[in-house]
């Protein structure tokens, strides 16, 4: 049976998804594509296993001597409360033996007293010598003394479903809060000038492509989160640091990313809709500036 907290009995799993809406195709596409596997840069090799014969799935060692053998990743290790969560509506997330190798694993590399504070032990009695218990009992040795490889963040304290859903929450907000028309209209009348119209909105038409192509690189993106793996599309090269910034955020990082750029397009579509309006309101009957002042030319002459 799944324990919580190393004996309290199994909490009920909380739901990602914090809203009703519907993030942009780009967005959706990522979150839909980031379930996936962690091997965590660390190098995975069959054994056979001589208590019974069978063969252990991974053994993973770095160079702090951690060595896992995991039997099934996808286990409950523990649930533990969210940290963002309001008190009236508190939510619990499934902590997998997979998402605790991770943590242990490059880029993180954990040490006992951090990770009993992201599994929320670091203040219960006994705490560290439980979860030690616990690590050696899944093939996870944890050295004393170990010194954390990465510099600790306020996303160091939050659990993979945690993270994952700030970044759906966070994606929402920018699809549907964000003041893209109100901040494009307000820049548009910083730069209303007639003869600078056809200049600027050149930059807005080039800025909009650039923007495209980040975005659809980010969209590639193949990020391990979880425990499956997902095709790779991009270059070793660019997906391995893809990967490591997946790692340091938690799965937060790729969705965030996309959100915002997801804002930052809605800000260029709707200046590019201000910018029209502005020069149809400028060539009033429908002549452009130039026209209009060659029939000024016209006129003059023929006086």
């Amino acid at each position: 049976m799944t324990r919580d907290n190393f004996g309290s009995p199994k909490a009920k799993e909380t739901k990602l998804s914090g809203f009703n809406g519907s993030l942009s195709p780009s967005c959706s596409m990522f979150m839909g594509k980031q379930a996936a596997d962690q091997t965590r840069q660390t190098a995975a090799v069959p054994i056979p296993s001589k208590a019974n014969g069978t063969t252990i799935s991974t053994l993973s060692m770095n160079k702090d001597g951690l060595i896992g053998g995991v039997t099934n990743p996808n286990e409950v290790f523990c649930s533990v409360p969210g940290r963002l969560s309001l008190l009236s509506s508190t939510s619990k997330y499934k902590v997998t033996v997979g998402e605790v190798q991770r943590r242990l694993s490059p880029p993180e590399c954990l040490n006992a007293s951090l990770l009993g504070g992201v599994l929320r032990r670091a203040k219960s009695k006994n705490g560290g010598r439980c979860l030690r218990e616990r690590l050696e009992k899944i093939g996870l040795n944890l050295p004393a003394g170990r010194r954390k490889a990465a510099n600790v963040t306020l996303l160091t304290s939050l659990v993979e479903g945690e993270a994952i859903h700030l970044a759906r929450d966070f994606g929402y907000v920018c699809e549907t809060e964000f003041p893209a028309k109100a901040a494009a209209e307000y820049l548009c009348r910083q730069h209303s000038d007639p003869t600078e119209l056809h200049t600027r909105k050149n930059m807005l038409l080039a800025t909009k492509q650039i923007c495209k192509e980040f975005a659809d690189l980010i969209a590639q993106d193949r990020s391990p989160l979880g425990n499956s793996r997902p095709s790779l599309i991009l270059e070793p090269g660019v997906q391995s640091c893809l990967t490591h910034f997946s790692l340091i955020t938690h799965g937060f990082g790729g969705p965030a990313i996309c959100a915002a750029l997801t804002a930052f397009q809605n800000y260029l579509v709707e200046s590019l809709k201000g910018l029209d309006k502005i020069f149809m309101n400028s060539t009033g009957n429908g002549h452009t500036t130039g026209d209009s002042k060659a029939s000024d030319k016209e006129v003059k002459h023929r006086k």
